[in-house]
């Protein structure tokens, strides 16, 4: 029974004298070989040259600053439990008095890595997060030899004051439309003074 079209027939016939020598097919595959000589080169000198990435590309994570230059993240764990790969883990701590230009609101997170290594890059992290604090960028992975040196921690993954990381692609319109709605409190700094008032936060 014939299953599709791309079969072949494979015959055991006798070599003639040119194919036992191996010489055609050896100046086949040189003719080949100096073909792509002068063809375009298919590679880059990275890093020195790097080729343009997609708007939607997914890279190194990146934990955002606010405008002030405190840290968005409040450990809520959300990104955590939104990996597929388990791949993030974080330990939360409470903001002293003191921090308030480190840390965004009273909880923050003392500990948060990722495991380089086990993350897919899906992006669901980024969009579990409540306060847009973390995003994937379109910086690529650093090479490493040693598989701990792919866990990184906030170290490398908290933005510079001084070297603020533009994530406007990874925002979506919808997003911004929603921050700039009337009366919501998702995307404010908590304040103590909100309970003495009785609003809910």
């Amino acid at each position: 029974m014939k299953l599709t079209n791309r079969s072949k027939v494979v015959s055991n016939k006798e070599q003639t004298g040119m194919e036992k020598l191996y010489l055609p097919g050896i100046l086949k595959g040189m003719l080949i070989t100096g073909s792509h000589l002068f063809k375009r080169r298919a590679t880059v000198k990275y890093p020195e040259e790097t080729r343009p990435m997609a708007g939607v590309y997914r890279g190194w994570h990146v934990l955002k600053r606010d405008e002030n230059g405190a840290e968005r993240c409040t450990a809520c764990g959300l990104c955590a439990v939104a990996c597929p790969a388990e791949a993030i883990t974080m330990e939360s701590a409470e903001r002293k008095k003191g921090e308030e230009n480190l840390y965004r609101e009273e909880k923050y997170a003392k500990t948060y890595e990722i495991n380089m290594l086990r993350c897919i890059f899906c992006g669901l992290c980024e969009e579990a997060c409540p306060k847009e604090a973390i995003f994937l960028t379109d910086r690529l992975v650093d090479t490493e030899y040693e598989r701990e040196d792919f866990v990184y921690g906030k170290s490398k993954l908290v933005e510079k004051v001084d070297k603020r990381i533009d994530v406007t692609k990874r925002q979506t319109l919808e997003v911004a439309a929603f921050k700039k709605l009337p009366g919501l409190k998702h995307n404010e700094v908590w304040s103590g003074k909100n309970l003495n008032k009785g609003n809910k936060h």
